[in-house]
């Protein structure tokens, strides 16, 4: 079962790349949860639907980034993605490159938390950059 929460996961960053919010709503639970740290703009814990469109609303709104996924770790009901998040912060345009892993939790074939964890100070000393030229 393990490889499929994989490749589970390995859906949703692809339908991420795409912006397929369907796609990955349809592999999320009803009562699926993220967390981020609160030293983000965009941290906190989301909870359901309305709560993941809050939470990519916000970070959309601060950062236009994609995830670089190097690996996945297959870890049972759990499948961690290592990477990095790679863009630009949509306030001044600065550029930022900033070591991920996000820590998924599968059950029954769909995603039911997800935990974002970035290097927050590099990801807050590009939000505090100065402008980009």
């Amino acid at each position: 079962m393990s490889q499929a929460n994989v490749r589970l996961v390995e859906g949703i960053y692809a339908a991420s790349e795409k912006r397929d919010i369907a796609a990955i709503f349809a592999v999320l639970a009803d009562d699926a949860e993220l967390v981020q740290s609160t030293e983000v703009p965009w941290g906190g814990t989301y909870r359901g639907r309305e709560g993941v469109m809050r939470f990519f609303g916000l970070l959309m709104s601060h950062v236009a980034t994609r995830v670089e996924v190097e690996r996945f770790i297959d870890a049972g009901d759990h499948v961690v993605a290592v990477g990095r998040t790679r863009g630009t912060v949509v306030a001044t345009g600065a550029p930022l490159d900033v070591a991920v892993s996000h820590v998924w939790r599968v059950r029954d074939g769909k995603a039911v938390r997800a935990e974002f964890y970035i290097d927050n100070p590099t990801m807050l000393a590009a939000l505090a950059a100065p402008k980009a030229r």
